[in-house]
């Protein structure tokens, strides 16, 4: 099931996704974009396992319905069955990724936006969507 929000972020803004990760969880993914699935800043995929992906994070970004090429991280501070918190920052040229744990992740802004207007969070028992 997925949760969806239209909003409006720009630049210097974040959003903030908390929830609860249920046991037996494959993946949970987080997109932030613009109007709807066909053009996506970042896709983040935490992903337990997954298309052959154990304990990874998957970032990628969807320009006119079509994925560009993938950015792998293997620092991976998520358990199943326990509270999580994901924070984005919009930033001009990239997505600054704020984590439970760790040094923050960065992602490239591949197309250009100048307002971020649509949330969806799958696999996740979202509790808040918080933008600031």
């Amino acid at each position: 099931m997925a949760d969806k929000a239209l909003c409006s972020i720009r630049p210097g803004h974040c959003v903030e996704v908390e929830g609860f990760i249920p046991h037996g969880c494959k993946r949970f993914n987080i997109n932030l974009g613009k109007n709807n699935n066909s053009n996506i800043v970042i896709h983040f995929d935490a992903r337990f396992d997954h298309l052959g992906d154990k304990g990874k994070i998957v970032m990628n970004s969807v320009k006119d319905g079509v994925f560009g090429n993938e950015q792998r991280e293997g620092f991976f501070p998520f358990q199943m069955g326990s509270h999580t918190k994901v924070c984005f920052t919009f930033e001009k040229d990239k997505i600054l990724i704020q984590l439970p744990a760790g040094s923050p992740l960065s992602f490239p802004i591949r197309f250009p936006i100048t307002e971020i207007t649509y949330v969806s969070v799958e696999e996740l028992e979202a509790k808040s969507i918080t933008l600031e």
